[in-house]
């Protein structure tokens, strides 16, 4: 969180890669959450700056929204392998 601290307070906006970078998640999934308004920018021309100042404020935010997201993501390829190996269990277990 030092090196998240030094970088924070050299600037005033990330650009969106930075911010990827420091997150640990790919460009888009931000530039996704830019756009669904999770993280807010400001559009600059075609790119986007994140105000330090936000990300300083909200970055438990940010972290915890990723958290979930990465949770639901497991559960669902939990879920799908659990429905693809035992389809066939499932299929005769409705019939009852």
């Amino acid at each position: 969180m030092k090196k998240l601290h030094e970088i924070l307070s050299q600037k005033q906006y990330l650009t969106v890669p930075e911010l990827a970078r420091i997150l640990g998640i790919s460009r888009i999934a931000v530039y996704k959450k830019v756009k669904k308004g999770q993280i807010h920018a400001i559009r600059i021309g075609r790119n986007f700056a994140i105000p330090t100042d936000y990300i300083k404020t909200h970055i438990a935010d940010i972290e915890q929204t990723l958290k979930a997201e990465d949770e639901l993501l497991k559960t669902k390829d939990i879920m799908q392998k659990a429905f693809k190996d035992y389809a066939e269990v499932f299929k005769r277990l409705g019939k009852h």
